[in-house]
């Protein structure tokens, strides 16, 4: 066993005017360290190409998610989706990613633009075979992939982007691995990688794209362990032992609210030293203890840090304020977008007096709800989370 994993990151913008995409991805993981991600580009647009786009991405993936074959999947979308009686052509094309423990990866491709393969920063060419199943040419590949590769999947939107309106011949494949190879090996996240090729497209296409164009990205990393330690544990008695729960896990340490960082600067006997700039007028300032890698307040904090994590699963339109921040809440962002792959909340349950003003707009309960939406909010962008109360 290794310590990689997969980032992934997906995203889409819609056609000019439809409210739903035509596009659909669907990620599942697997049984021993593989993940299924599958992308799925319905005929057209609007509501019949998202049903059906939909309805290939979710069968295929949990059928390949229950170790079926790749036959046995693409004869039941077959037999499954209609076929166009003008066009002659399925209703939806498709493009299956299988990532086996980070090492191995198997490429299975219906009328999609081919999946690009970046290493170190440089385009790299692999061999496919053509395999007719059902009566469709499927484009199959296994290959050996390594940490730091960067595999883009997407729909015929993203090349078509700007098309007869900045492009003569649209923004092309070949024009998008120029683009993204100078950004693929310099850590940015998958999903900040499908963020930016989404962006360049929505621009080519003037802002009125006429096509949906989805992007799913994928990054082979190694494992990156964070913890985040917020609120003094229910009984007092209890402090050594959260804090040398905490202080004894592997990764960087992030401590949030005044009373917790106290107990922590306490517990390293190491003074604690707050920084008074402002750097967010909604954000309480930060603070420094040697041995832990940041403090911050608690709440007002880790509230931001939920609307930002909410923003990141939906169009990341935030990105650019907390990769950039210097204040609390983004560079909490970015340890815990960014840089973790396995994350450990210690919670404390001690109830907080001036928490419980009626007056005030924080209170016990809404402390308990961040951290669980939080949580669930990072398990979205496929972290590992371990939550533990005290």
């Amino acid at each position: 066993m290794n310590d990689l994993c997969t980032d992934i990151g997906y995203g889409s913008i819609n056609k000019y005017g439809e409210e739903l995409c035509g596009d659909h991805v669907e990620v599942v993981p697997q049984t021993e360290g593989s993940t299924v991600a599958v992308l799925a580009d319905g005929l057209g647009s609007g509501v019949k190409a998202s049903i059906l786009s939909t309805l290939t991405s979710k069968i295929i993936s949990t059928m390949m998610a229950a170790d079926m074959s790749v036959e046995e999947c693409v004869s039941t979308i077959a037999q499954t989706l209609p076929v166009c009686s003008v066009r002659k052509v399925a209703y939806s094309t498709f493009t299956i990613m299988r990532i086996t423990n980070g090492t191995d990866a198997e490429l299975i491709q219906y009328d999609n633009p081919a999946v690009i393969l970046l290493r170190g920063g440089e385009n790299v060419a692999y061999p496919t075979e053509t395999v007719d199943i059902a009566g469709k040419k499927i484009q199959r590949t296994k290959l050996h992939i390594e940490e730091g590769d960067v595999l883009i999947a997407m729909s015929d939107g993203a090349p078509h982007a700007g098309l007869g309106v900045t492009m003569n011949f649209g923004w092309t494949r070949e024009k998008i691995i120029d683009y993204i190879r100078p950004y693929s090996n310099v850590g940015f996240t998958a999903k900040t990688l499908t963020t930016m090729i989404l962006d360049e497209c929505y621009s080519l296409y003037g802002g009125e794209p006429g096509d949906d164009a989805t992007v799913c990205a994928v990054r082979i990393r190694r494992r990156e362990p964070m913890n985040l330690l917020i609120g003094p544990p229910s009984n007092r008695a209890d402090c050594n032992k959260m804090m040398s729960l905490f202080f004894s896990k592997e990764g960087k340490h992030i401590v949030c609210g005044g009373t917790t960082s106290t107990i922590a600067s306490d517990f390293l006997k190491k003074p604690l030293t707050v920084d008074l700039a402002y750097f967010d007028n909604d954000i309480p300032p930060t603070a420094t203890i040697e041995g832990v890698d940041l403090v911050t307040e608690g709440i007002i904090t880790i509230n931001r840090v939920l609307t930002y994590a909410q923003d990141y699963l939906k169009d990341n339109s935030e990105y650019k304020k907390w990769s950039t921040g210097k204040d609390g809440a983004s560079r909490i962002a970015r340890f815990l977008f960014e840089e973790a792959t396995d994350i450990n909340f210690f919670v404390g349950m001690a109830v907080n007096p001036a928490h419980q003003d009626p007056t005030l707009p924080i209170n016990f309960s809404i402390k308990m709800k961040l951290v669980d939406e939080l949580s669930e909010c990072l398990r979205k962008m496929g972290k590992k989370i371990k939550v533990s109360y005290f």
